[in-house]
């Protein structure tokens, strides 16, 4: 039997993707040729780390057959026994390490939405200071925002606005993909500071709230019927109701099971304005149903569940003493106004710390249970 069964099974799975991703059917189909190219992607971490596990076991049993021989080969090899026994070790440990549950859709692409909440300009204002940070920060990754739909205020800030943030490629390593960094924005971000329409110089408390899903590969990932949508068409209008064109592009889809409605009309095409409005509708049904899968079976999905827990204060900004203080895991650090230029690496990694330590526990705790 395999010391790593589920290694094994891993590597069975990434021959017959690659096999997959070679056929023409699948070539012919952008969306399948993606997903599988995101799972092969997975994989390949795990599969890399086994053939050198797998290699390193093999020299190390190798010499050990030498050594039991003897002779004048086995003395001469004997002195590389405890080099090759280090090796085989930490290879092993890599590969464990590879092996423990992961969030599956990391290496996924990310549709974030920032919407002003209380504080009226100001929040909107706020709104608009997490945009460019976002925008910078992804800048810094290498990967593209594309704005779907916003709704601006006549001072530059934001009642709402839904973006799209795409990784230039499929991650070698899952760890490094969108969703991986963005999921943990989601929740409420509360700002102190005083306010550009402050008079009397006082310090006002706001807020924000940051919506992040995974986005979808395939339609076929959600369920989902035709007969379960409404579709509204309407002219677009822009600050103050003004008429931005003289069509009926803007495109209003209502899921009616759930409720969830989704508007677009940034586009002049209502064709566009569907697309991008599916898009969205799509990362958010996906993600009730995982939201709902999770609340079933609790011991599955936990970082997930925890970082969109919307009701949640996540982080403050306090620009009198320039300090970012993330509620979550303790971080603090006075570099406020390098974090809102993009800088959110250290913030962002505290949260990978705590998630990976707590995947860590559990797997530990799984491997214990008798369950």
């Amino acid at each position: 039997m395999s010391a790593f069964p589920a290694a094994d099974a891993m590597v069975a799975e990434y021959l017959d993707i690659e096999s997959q991703m070679s056929s023409p059917d699948v070539i012919s189909r952008p969306e399948k040729l993606r997903s599988l190219g995101r799972r092969y992607a997975q994989l390949g971490r795990v599969v890399s780390r086994y053939r050198t596990w797998e290699k390193a076991q093999a020299d190390l049993d190798d010499i050990r057959e030498i050594i039991e021989i003897g002779g004048e080969d086995g003395e001469l090899f004997e002195s590389e026994l405890p080099r090759l026994e280090k090796e085989a070790a930490e290879a092993a440990a890599s590969l464990r390490d590879a092996l423990i549950p992961r969030d599956p859709d990391d290496s996924r692409d990310a549709i974030l939405e920032v919407k002003a909440g209380e504080g009226g300009e100001e929040s909107a204002l706020f709104a608009a200071d997490l945009v460019r940070m976002y925008q910078r920060y992804a800048e810094s990754k290498g990967w593209s925002v594309q704005t779907l739909s916003s709704t601006p205020t006549e001072l530059g800030g934001y009642k709402d606005i839904q973006m799209a943030v795409k990784a230039s490629s499929i991650p070698e390593d899952p760890a490094d993909g969108v969703w991986a960094h963005l999921k943990f924005e989601a929740g409420v971000h509360r700002v102190q500071r005083v306010p550009s329409t402050e008079s009397q110089g006082r310090i006002h408390t706001s807020a924000a709230g940051v919506l992040v899903f995974a986005e979808v590969d395939e339609p076929e990932e959600v369920q989902l019927n035709d007969n379960e949508l409404r579709i509204d068409v309407y002219r677009s209008s822009g600050p103050g109701g003004q008429s931005v064109n003289t069509t009926d592009s803007a495109v209003r889809i209502t899921h009616l099971p759930t409720g969830i409605t989704v508007s677009m009309q940034d586009e002049k095409s209502q064709i566009k304005n569907r697309e991008a409005a599916m898009r969205v509708l799509l990362a958010r049904l996906r993600q009730l149903q995982l939201e709902e899968q999770a609340a079933k079976e609790a011991d599955q999905r936990r970082s997930q569940v925890r970082t969109v827990d919307r009701s949640e204060r996540v982080r403050t900004y306090n620009f009198p003493e320039n300090r970012i203080a993330d509620h979550r895991t303790g971080y603090k650090a006075h570099n406020l106004d390098a974090v809102l230029n993009g800088d959110l690496s250290a913030v962002i990694e505290s949260l990978r710390v705590l998630d990976e330590t707590e995947r860590l526990d559990q797997a530990a705790k799984d491997a214990t249970d008798p369950q």
